[in-house]
This record gives structure tokens, C-alpha cells and sequence, in this order.
């Protein structure tokens, strides 16, 4: 989403080609992008760099995940959601910007309430035989959405749903109460976007050192995100990060990446210092009592039934003990009755 600047923000086609090269250096091989970042001009950077440009060659050798949904058709009803004309449509405009005769992951961008959830799934499971499309995910959907989309593919045998894309951060836990569980029930692979919650966790912020209004950061000052549980998260990061010797985005995103259900997690830099500090998440360790206590200051407040299915767990259980299930609240993938007794 950075790939380009016409948006108000990014970076230049010189500067996103030297972060891909750098990336692609450090063994990276995973790049997610969508129709609609900055215009279409981030696909077009990417197929630029993989069809003609120092990457030439190598298209092969990564996974390029793009994603439709997005109304690229001012005045044009059919220009955007999930409804065949358009994702048609869509998928057609990103291969030639793209490049390249197939697209790696196609997400589905955003939930459309209009179209069905079986029209969404057979016009994706239409592109998986075209061989345009080789795999499939949703992104930004309910839970129960992509259940039953799931369900669908399951019952028709056709392309099941192997990734799910959402907003998780240590600022934004409550896709822990369906979400996340529901993903790794279903088989989805998550790949959270914003791990850094816009840049509020990216370690530039403090209380001493609050973002300023002058158009240096997307954070503002008055953003929702600064609230007194933020400065005290933040408060203890960074005293963390000292003790560690790494960043505080270094550590936001070694939680992140550690998460139950947590495929690949994305990363949006604007520069390649950024990219070099991000990358280096790979190399922190977080110990048993370091992630408990960021989980403390970050616990989400989750809908019914989350903390009464806790409560009552005890009342299931009476005092037994079940192999193969957790003390804590994550579920663990279907197990057969011989398994689980």
C-alpha cells in the first residue's frame, strides 16, 4: 500500500524497487497488494519490477497476493464489490498491471453485503480454473461469513479458503473473540495488516514525545488510539526494548507474529531503514513472561458469549482433565474422539 504516492503518502517507484530488491535479499517472498493502493500503481510497480525491471525472471520465486473488491469506476455500481462483473473485471486490470498471467492469493477485499456468499465463491472457484488464480482468502469479512463461505466450498469440493486477512495488533484484539478462532478452525492461515496500529506502536511515540500535527506522521495528536492504556503499553515497551536491545516495532511485531493462527504478517514501510528494523523482528525473542505481561496491558474487552464460556468452563469440565486442551481460551484444531479422551 506504500508502493506509490498517489495516495498522499508512500513512497517513490525508485525507493519501493530498492526495498523490494532489500526484501527479497533478506529472503522474503511473500507480497501482498490490492487494485485499488494508490490507484493501481502499486501493481504496477510490482509487475514493472518482476517482468522488466531487476527482477526479471524471478515471478516465480514469490507469492504475489493481490486482492479486488475495491471501486476503481467513479459512478459505476458494478465497478466494485464481490458480484461476478466485477471481480471479472478487476482480476482482468490487475494481471496486466500486475504482469504476469496468474495471481498467487486473491483476496477478497472487503465484505459486500449485496452479493451472496455463493456467487462470491463460485466466481473465485471460476478464476481457480481458469488458472488466473491459484489459491483464495477473504479479507475484512464477519466470522460468520467466512464460515459459511467455507462450508460452501467444502460441501460443492470446490477451491477451499486458505488464508484470512484482518486488523490485529496488541491495539486491536477483539478479532480474538471469532475471528481468530475461526480461522484456525477452518484451516485459514492470518495474515494481519497494521501490526504497528498505523504507526502508534512503530516506537517514534512516547509521553514526552507525542505525534505532532504537522504533517511528519499519520498520527495525530488526537487520535483514538492515544489513550491512557496506550501510554502505559507504550511505557512499558519501551522499557522492554531497552532491556532487549531491539525496537519497540521490533517488538510489536514479534507479538504479532506469534499469535495462534498467525501465517505471515504484513509489514507497510515507506523506507528501507524502515524495512531493515521491521525484518529484524525475526531475530527478537519474547519470553514466556514478557508476552504475559503485554497481554495484560492489552487484554480486549470481548463480546458475549467469550467471557461466560470462560466461566462456565469449570461446570463442563467438573474438576477432569482434558488432554490436548489449553488452560487459556484458544480452541485447537477438530481431534478425533481418541485424541481428545
Amino acid at each position: 500500500m506504500t508502493f506509490g504516492t498517489e495516495w498522499g503518502f508512500g513512497t517513490d517507484v525508485a525507493h519501493s524497487n530498492a526495498m523490494l530488491a532489500r526484501y527479497l535479499e533478506l529472503g522474503g517472498n511473500f507480497i501482498d497488494t490490492a487494485n485499488i493502493y494508490t490507484k493501481g500503481h502499486s501493481e504496477k510497480v510490482l509487475g514493472d519490477y518482476f517482468h522488466t525491471g531487476a527482477g526479471a525472471g524471478s515471478r516465480d520465486r514469490v507469492v504475489i497476493a493481490t486482492k479486488f473488491g475495491g471501486n476503481m469506476w467513479p459512478g459505476d455500481p458494478n465497478g466494485g464489490g464481490s458480484g461476478s462483473k466485477a471481480m471479472m473485471n478487476a482480476v482482468e486490470h490487475s494481471l496486466r498491471r500486475l504482469g504476469t498471467d496468474y495471481i498467487d492469493l486473491l483476496w477478497c477485499h472487503f465484505w459486500d453485503r449485496l452479493t451472496p456468499i455463493d456467487e462470491l465463491m463460485r466466481g473465485m472457484e471460476l478464476l481457480v480454473r481458469q488458472g488466473k488464480v491459484r489459491h483464495i482468502g477473504l479479507s475484512d469479512h464477519p466470522a460468520w461469513v467466512c464460515a459459511i463461505a467455507q462450508s460452501f466450498a467444502r460441501n460443492n469440493g470446490t477451491t477451499p479458503i486458505v488464508a484470512l486477512q484482518i486488523e490485529y495488533s496488541l491495539l486491536q484484539r477483539t478479532v480474538e473473540a471469532e475471528l481468530i478462532p475461526m480461522a484456525i478452525h477452518e484451516g485459514m492461515g492470518v495474515t494481519p495488516w497494521s501490526p504497528l496500529r498505523g504507526g502508534v506502536l512503530s516506537g517514534k511515540f512516547s509521553r514526552s514525545h507525542p505525534p505532532k500535527d504537522d504533517g511528519s506522521t499519520r498520527v495525530k495528536p488526537d487520535s483514538k488510539f492515544l489513550t491512557e492504556r496506550t501510554w502505559t503499553l507504550l511505557d512499558a515497551m519501551h522499557a522492554m526494548a531497552s532491556s532487549k536491545q531491539c525496537t519497540v516495532a521490533q517488538l510489536a511485531l514479534r507479538w504479532t507474529m506469534g499469535r495462534p493462527g498467525v501465517a505471515s504478517t504484513i509489514i507497510g514501510t515507506r523506507t528501507l531503514e524502515q524495512l531493515e528494523d521491521n525484518m529484524g523482528a525475526m531475530n527478537v525473542h519474547l519470553s514466556v513472561q514478557e508476552i504475559a505481561e503485554l497481554d495484560a496491558l492489552t487484554k480486549p474487552e470481548l463480546p458475549f458469549p467469550c467471557d461466560f464460556l470462560e466461566f462456565v468452563r469449570s461446570g463442563i469440565h467438573n474438576g477432569t482433565t482434558i488432554n490436548g486442551i489449553h488452560g487459556d481460551s484458544w480452541p485447537l484444531a477438530p481431534q478425533s474422539a481418541s485424541e481428545r479422551w
